[in-house]
């Protein structure tokens, strides 16, 4: 029999050896990689405040897992972390998860943190204080603040056509900081602006009058998704499902005692000054899946922009194994 140069005749007991030292190593990095915390990117707002809560009541540890909370201090750096391989996962909303994909980041929603409901995640388009824009039927020819290719503009455009307006009826004026995308508004240099909670509210409470609230549409319009890259959800599944059972421990004691956790949320959410005696806590529900419909109709929005060439399939954005490995 040939034996080829690089390949040493070794006696059957060496073989062994070397067989029982490469599994020992396999075995350490396994273990290695087991004990190494999840890394997940989070930006200071009340969608992410459930982990801030678990965080605090050292609901991971309790379950035997190690969590690093990285924070972030827009999404744009924190998607970038994610595409680098810094994090292994991060809330984000549905269109930002489809132009990660489109980027060549393979990442998957493994479920909902926020807007399960209509009513969770708040998106308002409000006008300018004593300005021309009264109803939504003013809003032709007028100047509207959004950030661009964003769940912003997304919410924006949904909200316009069941107005019964076409979104290209609107001078669209792009503004990623919703800060400035408020001052802006309570300026009177736009006509009108889309803003989240919480300061959509302090839009309202300094003049602002609103003219469609996406929590008070028949469709769910926002929703807040965690995001893991694929190699995490194949690798460390059983983490995931510890992780998400943390977040709805920590939701479900948010949503029954809001109160109790009054001063982190005030220190961890960016709540404005303003409103730091009189905003409410917002109620979260149990994770979920997003539904086919809801998120199929950010899917053809988004081909319709050019944001996407051909649309994305649910099952190629949604892992649905962890949440029902939750169950229980």
């Amino acid at each position: 029999m040939t034996v080829l140069p690089f390949l040493p005749r070794k006696s059957g007991a060496a073989w062994v050896l070397v067989l029982v030292l490469a599994l020992m190593l396999a075995a350490g990095c396994s273990r290695k990689a087991e004990s190494d915390p999840l890394r997940v990117g989070v930006i200071p707002v009340e969608d992410n405040f459930p982990f801030f809560v678990a965080e605090q009541e050292g609901m991971f540890e309790k379950l035997g897992l190690r969590v690093e909370l990285v924070p972030f201090n827009s999404a744009r750096d924190r998607d970038l972390a994610l595409q680098a391989g810094k994090i292994d996962g991060e809330t984000a909303d549905p269109v930002a998860v489809a132009l990660l994909r489109k980027s060549g980041t393979a990442a998957k929603i493994i479920c909902l943190t926020m807007g399960a409901r209509p009513e969770e995640g708040r998106f308002v388009l409000l006008a300018a204080p004593s300005g021309r824009v009264k109803n939504p039927q003013d809003l032709r020819g007028a100047t509207l603040a959004v950030s661009e290719n964003t769940v912003i503009e997304y919410v924006a455009d949904q909200l316009l056509a069941n107005a019964g307006l076409n979104p290209a009826q609107v001078s669209k004026t792009p503004v990623p900081d919703m800060a400035q995308r408020l001052q802006l508004l309570l300026g009177g240099r736009v006509d009108a602006a889309v803003l989240p909670d919480p300061l959509a509210t302090l839009a309202q409470e300094q003049g602002a009058p609103v003219l469609m609230d996406d929590t008070r549409q028949k469709e769910n319009l926002s929703q807040v998704v965690l995001v893991f890259r694929e190699e995490v959800i194949r690798s460390r599944r059983d983490d995931l499902v510890k992780l998400v059972r943390a977040y709805q421990q920590a939701a479900a004691e948010v949503t029954a005692r809001p109160q109790a956790f009054r001063e982190l949320f005030v220190e961890r959410t960016r709540l404005p000054e303003a409103l730091r005696d009189t905003y409410l806590t917002p109620r979260y529900s149990a994770p979920a899946l997003p539904q086919p419909e809801d998120l199929d109709r950010v899917i053809r929005w988004m081909v319709a922009k050019g944001l996407l060439s051909d649309p994305y399939s649910y099952h190629d954005l949604v892992e649905e194994g962890v949440l029902k490995d939750l169950e229980p």
